[in-house]
């Protein structure tokens, strides 16, 4: 397993923005390089001479670049406000390419003897017009899709059309599973059916010959290889799916029994959904190679070899085999899997099969972007200080305002800890009824005075005393940005994942504020505060002091995977406005669809509240309180029309004028 990546300490992060021959002035540039572009963007994302960032995507020979901001004015424009969640149809259509074309250049330089086929495991993200765009673009490579499900077999067989294309069928299989895949069979598709848990196969048989279908089965093997990562428990022995090898000889003596074994054509495993280091994944082909080789030398007729997911997307750049990243391309991801299979196979004098992966987040992630706009903020700093105290100041604020006189470089450990022993006093004292409110507040703000001033000391030391290193957590902002951590971005809150997440606009500006990430929800939980640097986590994320008269936007990045199915309707935030556009050769860019987010009757509806009735009830005692002369008959047409807009309108917070 990865060892988890410390934090950078924001000490060192400010001392080194603040070197004069490093930062002596700003440009774009920095800004990329502060914020990791070229790292996690992939090529895709870019900033203008004008300090905006920009989508970019090669069309032919040219590079076309558009302006966030342009796009975000073309959404508001059409009347949608943000939060919107923006999809980038050319970036799915670039990564279905790239991943088939970097196979094909690993299949034909090492004389690979036959052709891969991408599958796309529709639980990643199951939005119909992700479904449409894969199988529409993927047509030209025969990319095909994944089913976990009944709904997602469904989904998968009313969207596909290229019969070259492979349907893989994994998870739990009913009657009325196996059938639909059966009878597709039938129709010329080429669905298999793979064997996940012992008793499946009986089931398969028996519907196989009650339909008259020959099946295409295939079996999912447990490796015993585990990867580092969030997704380890997918390999091992004690994994929730897969046979084991002998529960899979158990399969090759039930097929040969019943006279079924040339149905026998596939071999899948799955080692983890983001596997960050090269060598776990490896380990896993080489495994799973030989046992494919033993079942050609048991007789079935085999044919495909499915690796599953695993291929990771860097989402914090640093091309590490840390959790959120990988220390791989994916051109050496391609070769280094056609290097394992080749020692295998040419070794055992065993035919090349059909090579299969289920690439599911590698493909989707950089397809969508949210978009929000910033609120408000709030800043942990001083208030300007009287020059002399209030004749009745105590005794402990006298004190906090002696550490403001007495600090030095030398007494920093001794100066906090006393400030945070006067402010704790007071507030107990407070709390006793023995000091005023005034006398706190001034307490409260001449505190934040001393840790300004201990943190400003510490920039200009080289070593930094003991228990002082987590202070500037204490004085970073609270950017409360428009959306739900929960519905957006659940994986943050779940299990600690790491987005990219960037201003969209004043990149040509020097970020002087540091702050932390809130939604709109009230839970604690809401926050963002950990992001991607160019080396270590950091606490907080550099920002710019917020105008009265401008909106400050954010981008998340590398939310297609996942994010769009997992979200919940914490608070009753529902979907978001989701655009997609597609980007054309003369750099334009039409908006290709528009969803309008859940409203809040929606969002009631989905937690069985019928929106009808509660705007009767409404109705009726807005009509009690005229007939209580509480309010007139006009006011009462006012109220209950609010009443009305309101279970009509977005869930997220809504400017009046842009």
């Amino acid at each position: 397993m990865a060892p988890e990546r410390p934090f950078r300490p924001l000490q060192e992060v400010v001392k080194y923005m603040s070197n004069d021959s490093v930062w002596n002035s700003w440009d774009v540039r920095k800004s990329s390089d502060l914020y990791g572009i070229p790292e996690w963007g992939a090529g895709y994302y870019g900033i203008n001479d004008d300090g905006e960032l920009c989508i970019q995507t090669k069309i032919g020979k040219n590079t076309i670049s558009i302006p966030f901001n342009e796009i975000i004015s073309g959404i508001n424009d059409r009347g949608m406000d943000l939060p919107v969640l923006l999809r980038i149809e050319n970036f799915l259509d670039s990564q279905i390419s790239r991943l088939n074309e970097s196979f094909r250049k690993a299949i034909k330089s090492q004389d690979y003897k036959n052709e891969y086929r991408g599958i796309f495991p529709i639980k990643v993200n199951q939005q119909e017009q992700v479904l449409h765009e894969i199988t529409r673009f993927g047509a030209a490579y025969h990319h095909g899709l994944e089913a976990g499900s009944k709904a997602e077999l469904i989904a998968a067989l009313a969207v596909m059309e290229d019969k070259e294309s492979c349907l893989i069928c994994n998870g739990y299989k009913d009657e009325e599973f196996i059938d639909l895949a059966l009878q597709s069979t039938r129709m010329g598709y080429k669905v298999f059916l793979v064997l996940e848990m012992p008793g499946e196969l009986d089931l398969v048989l028996k519907r196989s010959e009650a339909l008259g279908v020959e099946p295409l089965l295939g079996v999912r093997f447990k490796v015993s290889a585990r990867a580092g990562g969030h997704w380890s428990e997918s390999g091992g022995d004690r994994s929730l799916f897969g046979l084991s090898s002998t529960q899979i000889i158990q399969v090759v003596d039930r097929l040969k029994e019943a006279g079924k074994l040339d149905c026998l054509k596939l071999l899948h495993f799955h080692l983890g959904s983001q596997i960050p280091n090269i060598r776990d994944i490896r380990q896993s082909v080489l495994e799973a190679a030989r046992l494919y080789g033993g079942l050609v030398s048991e007789g079935a007729a085999m044919g495909y070899f499915d690796m599953g997911g695993g291929l990771a997307v860097d989402y914090d750049g640093t091309q590490t085999n840390y959790t959120h990243s990988r220390n791989y391309s994916m051109d050496e991801y391609t070769n280094d899997i056609i290097d394992v299979l080749l020692s295998v196979f040419n070794e055992e004098e065993v035919p090349h099969p059909v090579l299969l992966s289920e690439s599911g987040r590698a493909t989707v992630a950089y397809y969508s972007v949210l978009l929000v706009n910033v609120l408000d903020v709030a800043k942990f700093e001083a208030a300007p200080i009287p020059e002399t105290l209030p004749e009745d100041s105590p005794e402990l604020i006298q004190n906090m305002q002696g550490i403001l006189k007495d600090m030095t470089q030398r007494n920093l450990q001794e100066s906090f800890n006393d400030a945070v022993f006067y402010r704790d006093q007071m507030r107990q004292l407070f709390q006793y009824g023995q000091v005023t409110l005034r006398q706190r507040s001034l307490c409260e703000n001449l505190y934040l005075s001393v840790i300004q001033k201990i943190r400003e000391q510490m920039d200009r030391m080289k070593k930094l005393p003991p228990g002082l290193d987590q202070l500037d957590d204490n004085l970073t902002d609270i950017y409360y940005a428009n959306f739900s951590l929960f519905q957006s971005l659940p994986d943050v809150w779940a299990i600690d994942q790491i987005f990219p997440v960037m201003p969209l606009t004043r990149l040509k500006e020097e970020p002087k504020r540091r702050g932390i990430i809130a939604d709109i929800t009230c839970d604690c939980d809401g926050q963002i505060n950990n992001f991607i640097s160019r080396k270590d986590l950091e606490r907080s994320l550099p920002l710019h002091e917020l105008k009265d008269d401008e909106e400050y936007y954010l981008g998340f990045f590398l939310v297609g995977a996942y994010q769009e199915t997992l979200g919940d309707l914490h608070n009753l935030f529902g979907d978001t406005n989701v655009v997609s556009i597609r980007i054309h050769e003369d750099g334009s860019f039409d908006i290709t669809r528009e969803l309008e987010g859940d409203s809040i009757a929606d969002v009631l509806s989905y937690v069985e509240y019928d929106p009808k009735v509660l705007l009767e009830k409404f109705r009726q005692k807005a009509e009690r309180a005229v007939k209580d002369g509480l309010i007139s008959p006009k006011e009462r047409q006012q109220i209950v029309g609010g009443f009305d807009t309101g279970l009509r309108g977005y869930t997220y917070y809504e400017r009046e004028n842009y």
